[in-house]
């Protein structure tokens, strides 16, 4: 008669998957996540270098989210295509890859991959959700004797785990994005901009570091409704909006404030910084030409409205309203200019 306990995991395993399970189910916050992951794949097995990539829907590539042993920083901008080295065949192909002698395979010679100066040998494992393969774990020069059928189920069910909580994660963050967003234009929404500028006037007075907004109002948008219709009215609305990120500094945000209205919302600026960017904004937004998807060809004029914490007040509604003012004596005035303090 066989031996009852033959093939049963261990309790200390069982226990292990227990505390795993709870770890990754306990946040949602997707930095948490990777972390644990990678202090249970160092305790389940050592190895030379982890490596998790996750896969960039936009791009269709993969990126280093979390590497061990300090070697994130060196990683942040390396890229790997499907297909491309042992993360992407694994993306491609959706299954468990284990070469046990590396010398000559050409996945694990792969220029621009991650991957020890010499490499013996490397596991990399799929990380598969409901949507299919949205990451890898990749694990270089592991020991021998730890490369077993026990260590590499162990490892299928680590990466398992990982893989629902990452895309639970996920998709919070997505829905987390979409109560901030603007569904026609894709900046920020209204909403979001007075959270944020509630943070950055609280900064203005604690830090007394300044903040500025700019207050934009399209001129006679009205008449692109009336001449060429919503559905193009609202396409260059989307067009305006990326026009204004692509021309906005790095650390500036974007919003839509309502109908033909943004917001651009510049931290750590002060009066005279906000005029001297608003001002060059202004003017390559003024000159930019639309192509939109009927064919037509069409520009924007823009007025905008200055307003600078603490300069302006540093209550929201103050705020908003100084720049508003601002905005609205320009349209005034012959619009098409913008006004500081």
């Amino acid at each position: 008669m066989a031996n009852e306990t033959e093939g049963r995991i261990p309790l200390d395993d069982l226990l292990v998957f227990h505390r795993l399970a709870r770890s990754l189910t306990s946040t949602l916050d997707l930095d948490t996540i990777l972390r644990t992951i990678l202090e249970y794949m160092e305790r389940t097995i050592e190895a030379e270098l982890w490596t998790l990539l996750m896969l960039d829907d936009s791009r269709q590539e993969l990126y280093y989210a979390l590497a061990s042993g300090g070697e994130q920083a060196r990683l942040r901008d390396l890229r790997v295509k499907r297909g491309e080295g042992v993360a992407g065949w694994v993306l491609e192909h959706g299954e468990t890859l284990i070469v046990p002698e590396a010398a000559g395979d050409p996945r694990v010679s792969e220029p621009g991959t991650a991957r020890p100066s010499k490499v013996r040998s490397v596991i990399a494992l799929p990380l598969r959700g409901r949507t299919g393969t949205q990451g890898a774990i990749e694990i270089f020069n592991p020991r021998a004797e730890q490369m077993t059928d026990y260590t590499i189920a162990f490892l299928h069910i680590l990466a398992d785990h990982a893989a629902i909580a990452i895309e639970n994660a996920r998709d919070v963050a997505r829905i987390q994005q979409l109560t901030i967003t603007d569904d026609t234009t894709g900046l920020f929404n209204v909403r979001h901009l007075y959270k944020v500028l509630e943070k950055e006037l609280d900064g203005a007075v604690r830090k007394n570091v300044p903040v500025s907004i700019a207050f934009l109002d399209l001129d006679r948008f009205k008449l692109v409704n009336d001449a060429h219709g919503h559905l193009v009215g609202s396409e260059l609305l989307a067009r305006t909006g990326l026009r204004l990120q692509e021309l906005s500094r790095e650390r500036d945000m974007c919003f839509r404030y309502g109908g033909d209205e943004f917001v651009i919302l510049m931290p750590a600026t002060d009066a005279r910084a906000a005029l001297e960017q608003a001002l060059a904004l202004h003017g390559k937004l003024m000159t930019s030409c639309f192509e939109m998807k009927r064919g037509l060809k069409l520009n924007v004029s823009a007025s905008i409205g200055l307003a600078t914490a603490p300069d302006d007040g540093t209550a929201l509604l103050t705020v908003i309203g100084a720049a508003d003012t601002r905005m609205y004596d320009v349209k005034s005035n012959g619009r098409g200019k913008v006004k500081g303090a």
